[in-house]
């Protein structure tokens, strides 16, 4: 699309958000104040899942476990290589609200990560057709996430609301995780298994009725099921050191859990997280996992 025709759709969200989350719009104002760019251009970053997804122009590999010492909650974030300098680690304060520590691209608001409340979010795309801006963007739903105090407040939140395409939310908060499968129509959720796990990457897991699912990324059955099976070799509980070293994994390369931008891939890791929501703390890798290029902490 040529860019005013993005602005022009994005702009269709701004009524909504004006009466519906004004706080959101007026965060978007002050950014674009601040960039000297028009307020219709911070709207589009922060519904370009909605555009690009819904009306159809990222891998990636999530995992949450929660152990009897710690609940962890990670993934490696797949995109477009060009992105990767774009990639800010953000600090939000907000009065009567918990503090967040996320890792979100230049003018999002919402992204991936976790607050001092313990609680956490993780985001894989999918692709299905469809998107209604009566309801919440996805990138606006992970922001109302990360200013919850529990699991179960945010799902209670996002659930009033409905997301306006299709993605994967994966929440957590020490007692454990929840997978939450949006379409512009639905939600369908997952529940912990027997170990209390939950995997995912960028298709449907549940049945979902009344949209079709692309399945747009033809390793991401693989890399679902990959992850899956290295938890279950791993050697002793896991830590963040040894959670990390799964999403190092090349097996099916490029289109691998450690993915590469070669050979008609789109896409890269260009960072892993690795969360432990009990302690309320996260190790951001940036670039690939297998050649880091800087370790940053978060914690509370």
């Amino acid at each position: 699309m040529e860019w005013p025709k993005v602005q022009e759709l994005a702009m269709t969200f701004e009524p909504v958000m004006q009466r519906k989350w004004p706080a959101y719009l007026e965060e978007m104002n002050g950014i674009a104040d601040g960039a000297g760019v028009n307020l219709s251009d911070i709207v589009a970053i922060n519904v370009r899942t909605e555009i690009t997804f819904g009306l159809f122009s990222d891998g990636c590999t999530a995992l949450a476990w929660r152990t009897a010492d710690a609940s962890f909650l990670a993934q490696n974030w797949d995109w477009m290589q060009a992105q990767k300098e774009n990639l800010v680690i953000l600090t939000i304060e907000q009065q009567d609200k918990p503090t967040i520590k996320m890792v979100t691209e230049a003018g999002l608001i919402g992204k991936i990560g976790l607050n001092s409340a313990g609680v956490g979010v993780c985001l894989n795309a999918i692709k299905v057709k469809g998107m209604d801006p009566t309801r919440l963007p996805c990138h606006l739903g992970l922001r109302m996430v990360l200013e919850s105090h529990s699991r179960e407040e945010a799902v209670s939140k996002l659930e009033k609301y409905g997301i306006s395409s299709s993605c994967h939310m994966l929440v957590a908060d020490a007692s454990g995780s929840i997978g939450l499968e949006w379409s512009f129509v639905e939600l369908q959720k997952l529940k912990m298994n027997g170990t209390e796990q939950i995997f995912h990457s960028n298709h449907y897991l549940g049945k979902h009725i009344g949209v079709e699912d692309t399945n747009w990324l033809g390793d991401s059955n693989f890399r679902v099921a990959r992850i899956e099976e290295l938890c279950k070799t791993l050697d002793g509980t896991p830590t963040t050191q040894n959670l990390f070293e799964l999403f190092k994994d090349e097996t099916n390369y490029p289109g691998s859990i450690c993915r590469a931008q070669v050979k008609g891939s789109g896409t890269a890791s260009l960072f892993n997280i690795i969360m432990d929501l009990k302690r309320r703390v996260a190790t951001v890798t940036l670039g690939r996992p297998v050649s880091p290029e800087e370790v940053v902490q978060l914690a509370f």
